[in-house]
C-alpha cells in the first residue's frame, strides 16, 4: 500500500466524520470510497480508534495551518479575530459537513480515549491562539483572555452546529454578525 493510499485513507475518513462522526466510520465505506479493500486499511489502522484518532491529529494539525494564515494575512489581531468563523463557515459550504472535531466532542462518552485526547487538543489550539489574539488585540486583559478564547470558540462552534442542523449557512452568518454586535466577537 502506497503512502498515497494512506493519505486517500485520511481524507476519506475526514469527510466521512464530518458527516456522521466517529460513529459513522466505517471501514467498508472508507475503502470503496478510496477504491481499496476494507482489510488494506488495518496495514495502516489496525482499529477504528487509531483510524479515528489519527483523522482528529490531522485535523488539528491542519487548524494550525489555517490560524497561521489567518495570522501572516492578517497580521492586525482584530482583523484576525474577525476572520476566525471563515474557519467554521467553510464546513458548512462543503455539504453542510460539521466541524470534525466537534462533531465528535459529541460524542465524547463513545469515543476511544486516543480519539478524546486529539478531540481535546483541537478545542486547546484553537482557544490558545483565540487567547493570544484577543489578549495583543486589547480586547480584555491578559488574565481573562482564556475565557473570552474559550466563549468564543464555543460560540463560533455552536453557530456551526445550529445552522447545519437545518442546512442554512445564513444563520450561521447571522449569529456570527450578532455575537459582533453584542461584543462577544470584534466588530
Amino acid at each position: 500500500m502506497s503512502v498515497g493510499s494512506k493519505e486517500d485513507i485520511l481524507a476519506a475518513a475526514k469527510r466521512s466524520a464530518m458527516a456522521h462522526g466517529y460513529t459513522g466510520l466505517n471501514f467498508r465505506d472508507i475503502a470503496a470510497e478510496v477504491g481499496i479493500k476494507a482489510p488494506s486499511i488495518y496495514h495502516h489502522f489496525p482499529t477504528k480508534a487509531d483510524l479515528g484518532a489519527a483523522v482528529a491529529k490531522r485535523y488539528w494539525e491542519d487548524i494550525i495551518v489555517d490560524l497561521e494564515a489567518i495570522s501572516d494575512q492578517s497580521p492586525d489581531p482584530l482583523r484576525a479575530l474577525r476572520r476566525y468563523p471563515e474557519i467554521f463557515r467553510k464546513s458548512l459550504l462543503s455539504d453542510n459537513r460539521m466541524c470534525l472535531c466537534s462533531f465528535m466532542a459529541a460524542e465524547y462518552d463513545d469515543l476511544p480515549e486516543t480519539v478524546k485526547k486529539e478531540v481535546q487538543t483541537f478545542a486547546d489550539v484553537n482557544v490558545a491562539w483565540l487567547s493570544k489574539l484577543v489578549s495583543a488585540a486589547g480586547v480584555v486583559k491578559s488574565k481573562e483572555s482564556r475565557a473570552r478564547a474559550r466563549a468564543i470558540y464555543s460560540a463560533v462552534a455552536g453557530a456551526q452546529l445550529f445552522a447545519r442542523s437545518r442546512s442554512d449557512i445564513s444563520l450561521f452568518d447571522a449569529m456570527i454578525d450578532s455575537y459582533r454586535s453584542a461584543g462577544l466577537l470584534p466588530a
